[in-house]
């Protein structure tokens, strides 16, 4: 298993298997968990809010489609930053990025695993957790066709179960009319601020959409394809949230909840009565195994990057399995991390991912506008427009919902990237060493170089 070989990922992805993984990765039903804490913080426009967080995190979205047909490598935020800023400021983004890769999959399995037990409260939550990650860690070391095929199957039950809950509240709307279908946009309580404040919250629904770059070296024609999938994924995670959470305002109008956090179950009891709302639970169930698999997967792919860079030790991580073609001991730590989550709560494990993630959009905005300054002035297709003005918007988009993070948020990405840190003086030697990075005699040295080239004669 960690015999020395090239380490090779093998394009085969469609664009519809990386849009599907993406979708996965934001889960679909997360509309309906989150749908009473947007409602209650945006006064009852909680569609609004929506589509101002999918206008806001769209910008990112933009650089990183200009980023992956520049640079179609699995590295995403790692790689892109490595290149355009140089490996020092890579090595550190990497880092913190690799908080929210390596925390994300046990976040994924711990909420399933408290909805699971909160369905079947005979099996306790930390056996969920570990037959959550065992079959999710199992069916990503089969290989990548596997993966694909229950990704596909698992996301569309979700998709269906969501659709089935709205097709639930608009017959129900048939006997309750609302009084007004313009109030869930905007209404005699909202506000600017208001909606500003609910839209930051629903940007974190969004997470996740940067996660199909890691799959660039597994994509056919990933130059064309991983840049669509990057807009498609938040454009339809986008509209499918707001139309959603537009239905949802209409039969509950306002933002007041007996409990805002079960809203939607509490809504799925009124529209369809006991036994539908227990089925609907089911999107949720069915959407978070979907997203582990989809964010494991992601998650081993960006440490089997660092690890064939040398930024982590390469006989553990740079290795892939003869036979499956997968990053197993990449996966297999990913998996473990699971063991972290049995002794915390939701709110704790989330507070782990979300400074690495706004930090690694912030710096890929950064990085167009370097690409521009250095490659792109007065290159076809390269206009100041969309590398430098609309990058700029979206670096300040992601530094604001950076402010809107809890303090232990903060905290422990501070923490974290001071680690890195220390970990980059240690590996230069006081940078004295140049930073770890693929060498031109590895094996990827050439597409490396077609990369630059790409680069340097972009557009």
């Amino acid at each position: 298993m960690t015999g020395e070989r090239p380490a090779e990922l093998t394009g085969r992805l469609s664009l519809a298997s990386v849009v599907t993984f993406g979708l996965a990765y934001m889960a679909p039903s997360l509309v309906m968990v989150v749908f009473g804490v947007i409602a209650a913080a945006s006064a009852g426009t909680a569609p609004t809010a929506f589509l101002v967080a999918t206008c806001a995190m769209f910008l990112t979205a933009l650089s990183y489609a200009k980023m992956a047909r520049h640079y179609p490598v699995s590295g995403s935020a790692y790689f892109y930053t490595r290149k355009l800023i140089g490996a020092p400021a890579g090595f550190l983004v990497g880092w913190a990025v690799l908080l929210d890769y390596l925390f994300l999959p046990m976040v994924a399995w711990l909420v399933q695993s408290v909805y699971l037990n909160a369905q079947f409260p005979s099996v306790p939550v930390w056996a969920w957790m570990l037959l959550n990650a065992g079959l999710t860690t199992l069916i990503n070391i089969v290989g990548l066709a596997l993966t694909d095929r229950v990704n596909k199957f698992l996301t569309s039950i979700a998709v269906f179960l969501v659709l089935l809950f709205v097709a639930y509240c608009v017959v129900h709307l048939g006997g309750h009319a609302p009084a007004s279908y313009t109030a869930p946009l905007w209404n005699d309580g909202s506000s600017l601020n208001g909606i500003s404040i609910a839209a930051a919250v629903a940007a974190y629904s969004y997470l996740g959409f940067d996660a199909v770059t890691t799959l660039s070296e597994e994509t056919r024609d990933a130059e064309r394809t991983i840049p669509r999938a990057v807009i498609l994924v938040v454009a339809i995670g986008g509209l499918l949230f707001a139309a959603v959470a537009y239905v949802m305002q209409l039969v509950h109008p306002g933002g007041r909840f007996a409990d805002p956090e079960i809203a939607a179950y509490a809504m799925s009891v009124e529209v369809g009565g006991q036994t539908f709302a227990d089925w609907t639970n089911l999107a949720g169930i069915v959407g978070g195994f979907a997203s582990g698999l989809a964010v494991q997967l992601s998650s081993s792919r960006l440490m089997f990057i660092m690890g064939r860079d040398g930024v982590l030790p390469r006989r553990v991580f740079g290795v892939l399995h003869p036979r499956t073609g997968t990053p197993v001991l990449c996966l297999l730590l990913t998996g473990a991390m699971c063991l972290v989550g049995l002794n915390i709560s939701v709110a704790t494990a989330t507070s782990f991912i979300n400074f690495g993630a706004f930090l690694g959009f912030t710096v890929v905005n950064v990085g167009v506008i370097v690409f521009y300054v250095r490659y792109g002035r007065g290159g076809a297709g390269v206009g100041a427009l969309g590398y430098v003005v609309v990058p700029a918007l979206g670096a300040c988009v992601t530094v604001y919902l950076m402010t809107r993070l809890s303090g232990v948020a903060l905290t422990i990405g501070g923490c974290w990237l001071a680690a890195g840190f220390c970990w980059l003086l240690w590996l230069t030697r006081g940078f004295r060493r140049p930073t770890p990075e693929l060498a031109p005699d590895d094996d990827g040295g050439a597409a490396e170089e077609d990369v630059n080239c790409r680069a340097s004669t972009a557009g």
